[in-house]
C-alpha cells in the first residue's frame, strides 16, 4: 500500500515539474497587439479584395470607420476615388 502512494506521489511530482518545465502551445494564452486585439485577424482589403493579417495593415481612419488596407497604393486609390467624389 505505500508503495502505490509513493508512486502516485512521484507521478504528481512529475507532472507539476514536466508542467513547469515546458511551455504549452494550448496553455490559454493568446497574443494580443498593441490595441488589444488579436494579431492574426484576417481582413479584407477594400480596395482590391486580398485578405491579410490585420496587424500588418496600413490604417485610415475615413467618417468615422476604420479601414485597413493591404499596401499604401491601395489606401492612395481609394483616398482618391474619395475625393473625385
Amino acid at each position: 500500500m505505500k508503495l502505490i502512494i509513493y508512486l502516485i506521489l512521484i507521478y504528481l511530482v512529475y507532472k507539476v515539474i514536466k508542467t513547469w518545465m515546458t511551455p504549452s502551445a494550448y496553455s490559454g494564452k493568446k497574443e494580443y497587439g498593441s490595441t488589444g486585439q488579436l494579431d492574426d485577424v484576417m481582413i479584407k482589403d477594400p480596395v482590391c479584395g486580398v485578405y491579410f493579417p490585420k496587424k500588418d495593415g496600413i490604417y485610415l481612419n475615413s467618417d468615422g470607420r476604420d479601414l485597413y488596407f493591404c499596401s499604401t497604393e491601395c489606401r492612395d486609390r481609394f483616398v482618391d476615388s474619395i475625393s473625385k467624389k
